[in-house]
């Protein structure tokens, strides 16, 4: 491979265009305050610049960390979900109650039909049935005559 820097050839000349320049504003040196000379009880001198005090910062007009709006936004959807949960839970109350009355319609039917089986098919000797009861004893036939 070749490493050189490639050379090209142009026949255009580029000059350096100047950059537009901001009119230059005066800076003004901050205020020095002026030199104050205490004497101390002792006779001491203390000299140096004076100080203005602390101004206390203004007040900041108090308002609500959070908006209400956005409270209220908050609260509607923990309501919404909270909702949605026990719908939940009462459709699946209802199935598990429709299920239950849906067995018990079996069972009795079980048992009721269980209890007309038994009463068809019971032989009962004291009802009668709506037939003919024939005992039959020793008899004697003579001369196609029955003698009982």
């Amino acid at each position: 491979m070749n490493h050189e820097p490639a050379h090209w050839e142009t026949t255009e000349t580029h000059l350096p265009v100047p950059l537009p320049t901001a009119p230059l504003v005066p800076v003004q040196q901050p205020h020095l305050p002026d030199v104050q000379t205490i004497q101390l009880p002792d006779g001491r001198l203390i000299t140096g610049y004076a100080i203005a005090p602390a101004k206390a910062p203004e007040p900041v007009p108090e308002r609500p960390a959070i908006n209400p709006l956005a409270v209220n936004i908050a609260l509607g959807g923990l309501g919404f979900a909270a909702a949605c949960g026990g719908l939940m839970l009462l459709t699946t109350f209802i199935a598990a109650v429709a299920a239950l009355i849906q067995q018990l319609i079996i069972l009795a039917a079980v048992i009721f039909g269980g209890f007309i089986a038994i009463q068809v098919l019971r032989t009962d000797n004291r009802r009668d049935k709506g037939g003919t009861v024939v005992n039959i004893r020793r008899a004697v036939f003579k001369r196609n005559n029955f003698r009982g």
